[in-house]
């Protein structure tokens, strides 16, 4: 079997002073490998065939066959880099807390410890008559389960 560290390898070392970097990889027991990269702009068709080559150019068929797909990861999919919340800062997100929680807002800010987001304000109602207003809380990334952009149709 087709080992992921393998695989995280040679992508790592491709991606390597280019503007794309590495997301995930999976390797399944049937070593279907999925390859997910990023990239600050847009990851293009190029750059995923690009990769698709080098890594199938390092692996030997005739020792083991696999099944390749390089793309980036779905806009419905969770946040796995730091650098994906720089990214979608602006945007509507939620995050799901490792206690239960759900917050749900606009992302101002990342870095390397921290998540700053600006809640969905609650309207005024009868049964909350003061809506908590200009709180913009920061949550440590250790306390997220995951974070997910919230698609607007």
């Amino acid at each position: 079997m087709i080992q992921r560290n393998q695989i995280v390898q040679l992508a790592e070392a491709f991606l390597k002073g280019t503007q794309n970097y590495l997301i995930d990889v999976k390797v399944s027991s049937t070593n279907r490998i999925s390859v997910f990269i990023e990239n600050d702009q847009h990851v293009s068709i190029q750059d995923c065939i690009a990769l698709s080559r080098h890594i199938e150019h390092s692996l030997d068929r005739e020792k083991e066959d696999f099944e390749l797909e390089v793309s980036s990861p779905g806009i419905d999919q969770p946040f796995k880099h730091i650098r994906q919340y720089v990214k979608y800062a602006g945007q509507a997100v939620e995050l799901k807390m490792k206690d239960g929680r759900k917050v749900t807002g606009i992302l101002v800010s990342a870095d390397e410890k921290s998540v700053h987001i600006q809640p969905d304000i609650p309207k005024k109602t009868k049964k909350n008559p003061n809506p908590e207003l200009g709180i913009s809380p920061v949550y440590a990334l250790d306390e997220l389960l995951e974070t997910r952009l919230i698609i607007k149709i």
